[in-house]
């Protein structure tokens, strides 16, 4: 911060220089205009001697008028280039006092709607951390200094997760929400925290944030490796091994945390199989379906534009079974949907005998409306044949 202050501080002195060099220049006038009266008042008594002089008998009337032109010659030149005496003037404390107030008040109003924490925050965080409880410590200040960051906020609560410090963490994430809205990711880190504030504990305000963050987001990473956990701590070893299954499904082939997921899906094959039970195979798809535009569709769509593919029951909630999201440069394209897909686990696609086909497109990205969309004729969930989808009709 020396920097800083030094800068600022250059600035005061150029700001005092405009109230000080007038002063200054005053005064200079002032000695001007003395001079100026000192030369008068000498003239007037050099006149005043020669007019004695010439009472006396000693200067005739031709010497005193020469003597009184070679005084005012040099009157004339004393005073020559004086600048005319000013009839105003501002008072002589009043600018010391202005020059006086600037800094102390610059200063002080600087330190009240200034920035001076969010200087020394961007230079801490211009050097590496030395530790993770410095990265901590700099994460909460900035929460203080910025407190309506939400991307300040989840770094903070991610920082707290590392260190054990789970409460701390639940309650940042749920200012996080607050702020940026109840987005899968973060209704997901939520419910991490506040499952192990609770010391493992499932609560019904876990399984709520859970349950909204895979209606949302049948693929948040976060509840599903949550809900595995918690389902193997309660020793329900097959659905622990379907979320486990369902998030290694999501996640990329190079991926680190692969081969400890991958653990622990064996393990809790281990526990069913010492418990007396047996593994379910994997779901497999079900339904295969190729989906196109038909070519008003395609003269009216963006390349960027969301498909929502998904399967939804003909007697049942109209909540999708499964489902899977593109886009429309990908089109036309061919997608599998079976229990893998699920958006919530007791609504499986095999559950329904009879399913419907739908695909739509949303240029906001949001699944329950759109500007075009296809649909099927009601068919078998067991079906196997390929099927055929063409986005044709406007969505009404």
């Amino acid at each position: 911060m020396i920097d800083f202050w030094l800068a600022a501080g250059l600035l005061l002195l150029i700001a005092l220089s405009f109230l000080l060099i007038p002063v200054l220049r005053g005064r200079r006038a002032q000695r001007e205009e003395d001079r100026t009266a000192l030369n008068v008042a000498l003239y007037q008594e050099r006149v005043a001697e020669l007019q004695a002089q010439q009472d006396e008998g000693v200067l005739n009337a031709v010497q005193l008028d020469t003597g009184r032109a070679e005084a005012a010659r040099e009157l004339l030149a004393d005073t020559e280039g004086v600048e005319k005496p000013r009839e105003l003037r501002l008072g002589k404390p009043l600018p010391f006092l202005a020059a006086f107030l600037v800094p102390v008040l610059g200063v002080a109003l600087y330190l009240h709607y200034g920035a001076s924490d969010k200087v020394e925050l961007t230079r801490e965080f211009s050097q590496p951390p030395v530790s993770m409880a410095d990265m901590t410590r700099r994460l909460e200040r900035a929460a203080a200094a910025q407190p309506d960051s939400a991307e300040g906020l989840y770094f903070l609560g991610r920082a707290y997760m590392a260190q054990d410090r789970a409460a701390d963490a639940a309650k940042v994430f749920e200012r996080t929400v607050a702020l940026a809205g109840r987005q899968p990711e973060l209704l997901g880190q939520w419910a991490q925290a506040q499952y192990f504030a609770d010391n493992k504990q499932w609560s019904p305000q876990v399984q709520a944030l859970t349950d909204e963050a895979l209606k949302l987001d049948p693929k948040e990473v976060t509840s599903l490796g949550l809900l595995g956990i918690a389902a193997f701590e309660g020793q329900r070893y097959q659905e622990a091994i379907d979320y486990w299954n369902r998030l290694l499904a999501q996640l990329p082939a190079e991926d680190n945390s692969r081969v400890a997921l991958q653990g622990g899906i064996d393990r809790a094959a281990e526990k069913l199989k010492e418990s007396g039970g047996s593994v379910a195979p994997a779901p497999k798809a079900l339904l295969t379906v190729r989906v196109d535009l038909s070519a008003e569709v395609k003269a009216n769509v963006l390349p960027g534009d969301s498909v929502f593919i998904f399967a939804r029951a003909v007697n049942g909630p109209p909540a999708p079974l499964a489902a899977k999201r593109v886009t429309v440069d990908a089109l036309p394209v061919t997608v599998e949907l079976g229990d893998a897909d699920a958006m919530m686990p007791q609504l499986k696609l095999s559950n329904f005998p009879e399913v419907q086909l739908v695909a739509r497109i949303s240029r906001a990205g949001q699944p329950t409306t759109g500007e075009w969309i296809g649909r099927s004729q009601p068919l078998a969930s067991s079906t196997t044949a390929l099927q055929q989808l063409t986005i044709d009709t406007p969505d009404q």
